[in-house]
């Protein structure tokens, strides 16, 4: 994003990178739920890491040689875009096969969860410090790099597979997920409120390097800062998920998360002070990352085991739907309104959201409470 931004100057533009993306995972969702039950989830992440590591080294050498333009971002981003279709509801599938205890399978599944979620927070983080030290390529080298022992450890892996299906034709599979998500009222609900939170809640994300440059006239520094503070907030929400012993009151938390949220968005727009901005920050990554984290470990452990893949595609759905979109809409109002005047009003959507969840909240708590006796 700080590279678009610096090629650009424009609001507008950061949303479209963003969008272009995003949807094309959205846009995959539905099939690529069906194609991962049909393969060795091991094979297919070995491939899709190989795809993503060769993406971050032409991006490494297209940027350190100043030969960049926005097209060649748009591009690799499509096909980051294709790649986090299949990713994404392969490997939260892929956890319940590495995990042989079956009590071990809900704090599996809420670590998985915090550290995928908490990476997207905090890895942004180090890219900031790493831009205001090296540039931006040197940031692409690192994660190309950083691909490596992931493709090592899931080589050395020896997993039985699941039984695969082939017998019924992709169409019938693809509407008995669909289904199963639209009848099913605890996932339904949770996937509503989820796309909500990816809508409003990560579109402050595409305004950062604004404020950054524009509201507290700082610079890429600037940016590695509010990204570490919300980080640091990730952080504190995935040990504290990664420390429960059972999904039990996750319904609770999402409603407190998303309220904390929203309300420390609704701060940071009206914020012009760096130690303020930061501080907000802290409680944006926190709420952000409850919400999210908490969401994927409820849809993981309400979904059947033969239904996992094709439900958490639909989660991914609601992700890179929600997001591209809210960040779409975040760019649009930003050249209109003002970024910060768009936080504010994201934020008090998320806020509403957490106050419509309520309905749901003792509903879903009772689903969840069954799944664990």
């Amino acid at each position: 994003m700080w590279l678009v931004y610096r090629l650009t100057h424009s609001a507008l533009l950061l949303g479209v990178v963003s969008f272009a993306g995003q949807i094309v995972t959205f846009v995959a969702g539905p099939f690529a739920g069906v194609w991962v039950e049909r393969l060795d989830r091991r094979k297919l992440l070995i491939w899709i890491h190989t795809i993503a590591a060769v993406q971050s080294f032409l991006l490494a050498a297209a940027t350190l040689t100043n030969v960049i333009t926005l097209w060649e971002i748009i591009t690799l981003t499509v096909l980051d875009g294709l790649t986090g279709a299949l990713g994404v509801p392969g490997r939260l599938s892929f956890v319940t096969q590495m995990v042989e205890d079956r009590n071990d399978v809900d704090n599996a599944i809420a670590l998985l969860s915090s550290i995928a979620n908490g990476a997207r927070l905090i890895g942004p983080t180090i890219a900031g410090l790493v831009i205001a030290a090296c540039g931006e390529g040197w940031c692409f080298l690192i994660d190309g790099i950083s691909f490596l022992p992931v493709i090592a450890s899931l080589a050395m892996m020896r997993i039985k597979p699941v039984e695969t299906r082939r017998s019924r034709d992709m169409l019938s599979e693809m509407h008995e997920g669909w289904s199963y998500v639209r009848t099913f009222r605890p996932i339904r609900s949770t996937l509503l409120f989820f796309a909500l939170v990816s809508l409003m809640g990560y579109s402050y994300a595409v305004l950062l390097p604004v404020f950054a440059d524009q509201v507290l006239h700082g610079g890429p520094t600037t940016l590695g800062w509010l990204n570490s503070a919300s980080g640091i907030g990730a952080l504190a929400s995935a040990l504290s998920l990664a420390l429960r012993k059972s999904v039990v009151g996750l319904a609770r938390m999402i409603q407190i998360a998303a309220a904390i949220l929203g309300s420390a968005l609704m701060l940071f727009g009206l914020s012009h002070a760096l130690w303020l901005s930061l501080m907000l920050m802290v409680l944006v990554g926190f709420g952000l990352m409850q919400s999210v984290a908490a969401s994927n470990t409820i849809i993981l452990s309400l979904a059947p085991q033969d239904m996992r893949a094709r439900v958490m595609s639909y989660y991914t759905m609601a992700f890179f739907g929600g997001a591209p979109f809210g960040s779409l809409l975040a760019s649009v109002l930003a050249e209109r309104i003002g970024a910060p005047n768009t936080v504010v009003l994201t934020g008090a959507a998320c806020v509403l959201g957490a106050l419509c969840f309520a309905l749901e909240r003792h509903r879903l708590a009772d689903a969840l409470l069954k799944v664990r006796n």
